[in-house]
């Protein structure tokens, strides 16, 4: 059974998290830019303190855009997650946005990414040896997205996939999230997709019960968590040794 790398979530620019995380034995992180409140600016730092700290660092960008896709790579992002791709023919033209021509149609920029402009001097393939580097996850949360998630998983710009689980449970009918038998199986689905194509899955595995599931279908990296939720559980936990209920005092 594969043990998949252990990630997690950022949503604040809190760089105690990050090496907390890092010296607790998390190997990747997602900065939030769709929900949570991280700034460009921000994000820059984050990125850069996450690749000191040895950290795969993810970008869940705001907007599947070409702007946006761009920037949180030329920060020197690891690579990005899409959100709320509508369908394959969306997959393949906002991934493209990750991968430098001919493969895609990324923009050539500079900073961290290029080394400042050094890369210029030491690497002439730099463009194509940071297309296989670059990573971009698509992220299947909705209906249609589930649906052309075979055809996704075939795009040459695509190099995996990664499940909301709550929206696509509210997109499949099921409202909120449970991790119910339906999840599963959507999990599942998206798993064989991965596979079939040699691409890399990613799936949200805050349970047992979850990350048992994420084990057995082979995820190569897992979120456990994230900054706010590992604050509020450590407050509760502190607060438990006095009694009461929370607020009382």
């Amino acid at each position: 059974m594969v043990q998949p790398i252990p990630g997690f979530w950022l949503q604040r620019p809190n760089l105690s998290a990050l090496e907390l995380a890092a010296l607790t034995g998390y190997e990747l992180v997602v900065l939030d830019m769709e929900h949570g409140a991280l700034t460009r600016e921000t994000c820059d730092t984050l990125v850069a303190m996450g690749r000191a700290l040895g950290l795969v660092v993810l970008v869940r960008v705001a907007e599947s855009e070409r702007i946006l896709i761009q920037q949180a790579l030329d920060y020197g992002a690891t690579g990005v997650m899409l959100p709320m791709i509508r369908d394959a023919a969306h997959a393949a033209e906002a991934s493209a946005y990750s991968k430098y021509p001919p493969l895609g149609r990324r923009g050539v920029g500079g900073g961290r990414a290029f080394d400042y402009g050094a890369y210029q001097e030491i690497d002439k393939s730099y463009h194509e040896t940071s297309n296989s580097k670059t990573r971009c996850y698509v992220m299947i949360e909705t209906a249609k997205a589930l649906e052309d998630v075979d055809a996704i998983a075939t795009l040459p710009t695509v190099d995996g996939l990664f499940i909301g689980p709550s929206d696509l449970s509210i997109a499949r009918g099921r409202g909120a999230f449970q991790f119910a038998s339906g999840d599963q199986e959507d999990f599942r689905r998206v798993a064989r997709a991965c596979k079939s194509q040699g691409k890399s899955l990613g799936l949200p595995a805050s349970t047992p019960a979850a990350l048992t599931l994420a084990r057995e279908v082979g995820a190569a990296y897992v979120t456990l968590t994230d900054d706010l939720s590992a604050h509020r559980i450590g407050f509760l936990q502190a607060r438990s040794m006095l009694g009461g209920g929370i607020g009382e005092r």
